[in-house]
């Protein structure tokens, strides 16, 4: 994970399992991270997103373009 960067910033719980589901059918290295933290009673979340995506920079278009995806379904 050290050459993992950050890719985007994930809305919601329901968003990053979504993404992960796809990452994991497509072989694409990856890592979600919440945001969450029990000591502050989530807040970070409420400043910073749910969570994010990482991964190595050569997968950020692919990455993108499936949250896009995720999300414009979501809307629909």
């Amino acid at each position: 994970m050290d050459n993992y960067i950050k890719i985007a910033v994930l809305d919601n719980e329901v968003e990053a399992r979504l993404l992960e589901e796809v990452l994991k059918e497509r072989g694409i290295p990856y890592v979600i991270r919440s945001y969450h933290d029990a000591a502050y009673d989530g807040i970070f979340q409420i400043v910073e997103g749910w969570g994010y995506v990482a991964s190595f920079e050569d997968y950020s278009g692919e990455i993108m373009q499936i949250l896009s995806d995720i999300r414009i379904d979501g809307r629909e």
